[in-house]
C-alpha cells in the first residue's frame, strides 16, 4: 500500500497524512455527488487536494492508481441508471493565485511554441452534465459522475424549460446526426435563496452554493414520485388519512417539478459528434447557439496573457452582475488541434485551467451569539465565529438579524455553520450543518435586558420582529452607535469622527449626546487623553494631536451640509438618503417639516405612510427637539441651500409626476418643480392640483381621471415650468 512506509522509505508522518487526506476527500466526494450533502466547504476540499497533491510530489512513492489525484471524483449512485459517457469528461485543474496562473500559461507556451488565443469563460458554480443528441432529438442527459460513468437523469430533463428536448434546424449546414454536448445546469441565484428559505422551513440544512442546490434538484427521481402518487390514487381505500396521503405526494410532486422547471444549462463543450467539423472551440459555440443551445454570450476569445488577467479581474469585480454565482475563470486554448497537441494528464487536461476566486461560502463554528444594540435602539443577535478567510478577508463575526431569524435558520451555539460573504455585503450564517452535529450545541436565548444599560427589552410595537431598547435618550450603546453615525458617509460625512473618537467624546464627558458635537471647542478635546499628545520642546503644555485638528476643523465643515444629510445624522428610524433627499426637496427646512402632519408628510413622493409616522412620531419627542435646537445653536444650517434662490412660481400646487419624462429623470423632474416653490408628491389624494403622465403612466393616471384633477403630458410639463399651471392646463385636449 501507498502509505507503507517500512518499504516505501517515506516517512511514517507523511504516510499517515497521505492516508488521512485520501480518505477526508473520497468521504466528502460520497457526500457531496451521491447525497448532495457536503461535509466540506469548497475552500476545505481544494486546501485538502491540494496538500495531497504537493505530498504525492514530495513522495512519489505515496501515490497509488486508486489515488483521488487520479480520479475526477464522482460517482453514479444506485438512485440512477448509469449511463457511459461517449468520450470522457475531464475535471480542471486549478490556478488560485497570479503566479500559479502564470506557471500554466508558461507550460502552454512551451508545449506548443506559441502564445495561442484563449478562450476565456466564466466558471458557473453548478452541476456538470452531458447531453446527448441523436439526429436533433434529446437522447440521454446524465451527470458527469466519475468521469466514464453517470448518472441516467434523462426523465427529469423533460420538465427543464433550458435544455432543448429537440435541436433548431441550422440556417446553414445539416443536423448532426450525433451531438455530445458538455455544460453546467445551475440555479438562478433569486431561485437559490427561495429554495434555501425551503430547506430551513423543512429544519434541513441550507445548501451550502448554487451547485449543491442545482444537484439536489436535478437528481430527484420525479417518476417515483408520479408512480407512488398514481399508486395513491387508484387505491380503493380512501378516508382522511387516503386523501392527506395523496395532498401531500401531490404537494412533493408539484414542488419537485417547480424546482426542476427553474433550472437553467450553459453548454460550454463539445464530446463526440457526427455530421459537422470546426477547428476552435469559440467556433464550436457558435454553431451550438444556431441549434437553440444556451451558450454564455460572455465567453471570449483572447489573444493575450494581459487580455486573459483583464477577464479575470472584471469579472472578479463584476462577479455578482450575472444571473448566476460564479467561482472563477476557466482559461481554455481556442485552437483544437492545439489541445490535441497538449494533451491531458489522468484527470485533467492540459489545454483548460479554471482560476478559482476567492471563496463565498466557508464551514467554520459558532462559537457563540451575542447582542449588539443599535442607534434606534435595534438589538441584534450576532454570531461569534472561528476565525476563517472568505472572499478575500478573514471573518470572525456575522449578522443574524434578529432572534426569529436565528430560529428560523435553526442555528445552535456549537454548531458548525456555512458563512457567506459576497464582496462588501456583511457576512451572513447562512444556516447549520446538521449533519455534524454532536449533540453539544445549545440554543440561543434572547436577553430580556439590555446589556448596555440594563433596561427591559421587548418589541416595540405589536408584531414587531425586533427587540429594542426603549432607553432612547441615554443607553451608552445607543448614544455611542448615533454619534458615529452622524460622522458616517451617508450622513455628515466628518472624516477622523470615527467609532473610537465618538466613544472618546461620551467616555471623557465632552458631549452627552449628538446634540452637542457642534458646540465644540478645541479646548474641550484637550481635556482627554485620546486627542492630546504630549508638548514637544518649546510647546506650552499638552497638544492636540493633528488628527484631532482634522476631526474639529471637519466638524465645522460639517456645519453646512445639505439639509437632507442632516436629516440623515439625525437617525430617525427609517430615513435613508433616499428619503431624506425627498423631504428635504419637498420642505425645504427642518421646521416645516417638523411641523408637517402625517398626511403631508406621505404624500411626498418616495417616502409614504411608514415612514412619514416615523419621522412624524420622531419631532414629537422633547429630548429630540433638544437636539435639534443644540444644532441650531452651534450654527448647523437647517434649511435646504436652494431653497432661498427657488421662485415661487408654483408655490401652494401640489404636483405629482408619473411614468417616464423624456430629458429627465424622477429626481430632475420633481427638482424642477420645487425648485419654482412647488411641492411633489408620491400619490394623488384631493389636495393634488395637477397630474403629469409621461410614457407608461400607472395606476397614478387612472387615480387622477376617477378624481377629476387635470392630467397634463410631457408638452404641459415644459409649459408648467416655463409659464405656470394656467398654460399647462391650455395643453390639455
Amino acid at each position: 500500500m501507498a502509505g507503507d512506509a517500512s518499504d516505501s522509505g517515506v516517512p511514517r508522518a507523511k504516510s499517515a497524512r497521505w492516508i488521512e487526506l485520501a480518505a477526508a476527500i473520497n468521504s466528502a466526494r460520497t457526500a457531496y455527488y451521491q447525497h448532495d450533502k457536503p461535509t466540506l466547504s469548497d475552500d476545505e476540499y481544494d486546501s485538502y487536494f491540494r496538500e495531497l497533491l504537493t505530498l504525492e510530489l514530495d513522495w512519489p512513492q505515496l501515490q497509488s492508481g486508486d489515488s483521488p489525484t487520479l480520479s475526477v471524483g464522482g460517482r453514479s449512485s444506485e438512485m440512477f441508471n448509469p449511463v457511459e459517457h461517449l468520450q470522457r469528461m475531464y475535471s480542471l485543474d486549478n490556478a488560485f493565485t497570479s503566479d500559479e496562473l502564470a506557471g500554466w500559461l508558461s507550460r502552454v507556451e512551451r508545449g506548443i511554441n506559441q502564445v495561442p488565443e484563449f478562450l476565456c469563460e466564466l466558471k458557473i458554480d453548478g452541476l456538470a452534465v452531458d447531453a446527448v443528441y441523436v439526429d436533433g432529438q434529446l437522447h440521454s442527459l446524465a451527470t458527469r459522475g466519475d468521469g466514464r460513468v453517470g448518472e441516467d437523469v434523462t426523465y427529469n430533463a423533460h420538465f427543464i424549460p433550458a435544455i432543448p428536448a429537440a435541436l433548431r434546424p441550422p440556417k446553414k449546414g445539416s443536423m448532426p446526426s450525433l451531438l455530445e454536448v458538455r455544460g453546467e445546469v445551475f440555479l438562478p441565484i433569486a431561485t437559490f435563496s427561495q429554495i434555501n428559505e425551503e430547506q430551513l422551513a423543512q429544519g434541513l440544512s441550507p445548501y451550502a452554493n448554487p451547485r449543491n442546490a442545482a444537484a439536489g434538484t436535478l437528481r430527484q427521481r420525479v417518476d417515483r414520485r408520479q408512480d407512488e402518487l398514481r399508486l395513491a390514487e387508484q387505491s380503493p381505500t380512501t378516508g382522511e388519512r387516503g386523501v392527506a396521503k395523496i395532498a401531500r405526494l401531490r404537494a412533493e410532486l408539484d414542488l419537485s417539478i417547480s424546482r426542476l422547471s427553474g433550472l437553467g444549462l450553459t453548454v460550454h463543450g463539445i464530446g463526440v459528434v457526427e455530421g459537422f467539423e470546426i477547428t476552435r472551440q469559440s467556433q464550436g459555440y457558435e454553431f451550438l447557439k444556431a441549434l437553440g443551445l444556451p451558450v454564455s454570450n460572455l465567453a471570449r476569445v483572447e489573444n493575450s496573457v494581459e487580455g486573459v488577467r483583464e477577464f479575470i479581474d472584471y469579472f472578479g469585480e463584476h462577479r455578482h452582475d450575472v444571473e448566476h454565482e460564479i467561482d472563477g475563470v476557466v482559461i481554455k486554448v481556442d485552437d483544437l488541434s492545439l489541445q490535441v497537441q497538449l494533451g491531458e494528464t489522468a484527470r485533467a487536461p492540459r489545454w483548460a485551467i479554471a482560476y478559482k476566486y476567492p471563496p463565498e461560502v466557508v464551514r467554520t463554528r459558532l462559537l457563540d451569539i451575542q447582542v449588539n444594540v443599535g442607534r434606534t435602539g435595534r438589538v441584534t443577535p450576532f454570531a461569534v465565529m472561528e476565525p476563517v478567510k472568505v472572499a478575500g478577508s478573514t471573518v470572525s463575526m456575522a449578522t443574524l438579524h434578529n432572534a426569529f431569524e436565528v430560529e428560523r435558520k435553526g442555528v445552535l451555539i456549537g454548531d458548525m455553520v456555512f458563512l457567506r460573504k459576497a464582496g462588501d455585503v456583511i457576512p451572513e450564517v447562512l444556516g447549520p450543518v446538521v449533519e455534524v452535529r454532536d449533540g453539544s450545541e445549545r440554543p440561543f436565548v434572547m436577553p430580556t435586558k439590555c446589556p448596555a444599560c440594563g433596561a427591559k427589552l421587548g418589541p416595540a410595537t405589536e408584531g414587531d420582529k425586533d427587540y429594542r431598547c426603549p432607553n432612547a435618550r441615554s443607553c451608552p450603546a445607543q448614544l455611542r452607535e448615533r454619534l458615529s453615525h452622524v460622522a458616517s458617509r451617508g450622513a455628515l460625512d466628518i472624516e477622523g469622527l470615527g467609532e473610537k473618537a465618538a466613544y472618546a467624546l461620551l467616555d471623557c464627558g465632552i458631549v452627552e449626546d449628538e446634540g452637542d458635537l457642534f458646540s465644540l471647542a478645541e479646548a474641550d478635546l484637550l481635556t482627554c487623553e485620546f486627542f492630546r499628545r504630549e508638548p514637544a520642546k518649546g510647546e506650552d503644555g499638552p497638544q492636540l494631536t493633528e488628527n484631532a485638528k482634522s476631526m474639529w476643523a471637519q466638524v465645522q465643515s460639517a456645519k453646512v451640509r445639505p439639509l437632507w444629510r442632516v436629516l440623515v445624522a439625525l437617525s430617525i428610524r427609517h430615513v435613508g438618503p433616499t428619503a431624506a433627499q425627498s423631504l428635504a426637496r419637498a420642505f425645504g427646512s427642518i421646521d416645516a417639516i417638523a411641523a408637517a402632519d402625517v398626511t403631508e408628510l406621505a404624500e411626498v413622493d418616495g417616502v409614504g405612510e411608514k415612514i412619514a409616522v416615523s419621522v412624524h412620531e420622531w419631532f414629537r419627542e422633547p429630548w429630540h427637539q433638544m437636539v435639534i435646537t443644540k444644532w441650531r445653536a452651534g450654527g448647523v444650517q437647517l434649511v435646504e441651500q436652494v431653497a432661498e434662490s427657488r421662485s415661487a412660481e408654483l408655490a401652494g400646487l401640489v404636483v405629482v409626476i408619473t411614468g417616464s419624462l423624456a430629458g429627465y429623470t424622477r429626481d430632475s423632474a420633481a427638482a424642477a418643480v420645487t425648485g419654482r416653490g412647488g411641492k411633489v408628491a408620491g400619490s394623488v389624494s384631493a389636495k393634488t392640483s395637477l397630474v403629469v403622465a409621461g410614457e407608461n403612466a400607472g395606476s397614478k393616471f387612472d387615480k387622477a381621471v376617477a378624481l377629476g384633477i387635470p392630467v397634463v403630458g410631457p408638452a404641459g410639463f415644459a409649459a408648467l415650468l416655463e409659464k405656470g399651471l394656467d398654460a399647462a392646463l391650455t395643453t390639455i385636449k
